[in-house]
Order: structure tokens, then C-alpha cells, then sequence
């Protein structure tokens, strides 16, 4: 288990701050398989996981959905045949809070064990 998957989210207000640019590298760098991108001017984290079928990118789907109403937290989640793109953020703050890399992070960690 990676040391950012075994971190817990934080309750995260409309005033809480994003991560800095700097804060965002060093933790970008514990997820060599996500990506930042920008959707509207609104930093993001992505990453597409491959599947042999579709069958299997659902029942990752389902799991990633499992932790994220654990979690309180949703990510955007597109689901094709053999694979899932998700992309996390905090709606809250329009931009990236440590919990969207925990989030990431233990979205990995579901995958490995698929």
C-alpha cells in the first residue's frame, strides 16, 4: 500500500485551500499513472485504467463507487468496453485538496487488487 492510499481524506470546506503548485508535484510524483489536466481553468487529476472487457471495468466502477460514498467524496467516472477514465477534484473549491491525490491513490490500490 502506497503511503498516500493509507492517509485518510479530510472533511473539506468551500474555504479550504488548494494544494500549491509545489505540494501538487511532490504528490503527483507518488502517482506515476495520473496526469493533471485542466478542465475550464479548474486543475484536475486523471488517469484511464485498462480492462480485458467490459464486465471488469464495471465491477472496478462499482468499487471506486463504494469508496467514494465511503469517502464522501465522487470523482467523474467514464466506463467503455475495457476501460475506466477517472477524474478527481474538489467540486468545493473548483481545483485539487490532498484528499483528490489520496483519493487517486487508493483508487490504485482497488485496481492492483482486481
Amino acid at each position: 500500500m502506497s503511503i498516500l492510499a493509507s492517509q485518510e481524506c479530510t472533511a473539506c470546506r468551500a474555504d479550504a485551500p488548494q494544494v500549491t503548485e509545489h505540494e501538487a508535484d511532490e504528490l503527483l510524483a507518488q502517482l506515476p499513472e495520473w496526469q493533471m489536466i485542466s478542465a475550464a481553468g479548474v486543475p484536475q487529476l486523471e488517469r484511464t485504467y485498462k480492462f480485458r472487457n467490459f464486465a471488469d471495468a464495471l465491477v472496478f466502477t462499482n468499487k471506486v463507487g463504494e469508496l467514494a460514498e465511503s469517502l464522501n467524496h465522487h470523482p467523474d467516472i467514464s466506463l467503455g468496453w475495457g476501460y475506466v477514465r477517472l477524474i478527481w477534484y474538489t467540486h468545493a473549491i473548483s481545483g485539487l485538496h490532498r484528499n483528490d491525490f489520496i483519493c487517486a491513490a487508493k483508487s490504485d490500490q482497488l485496481f492492483s487488487e482486481s
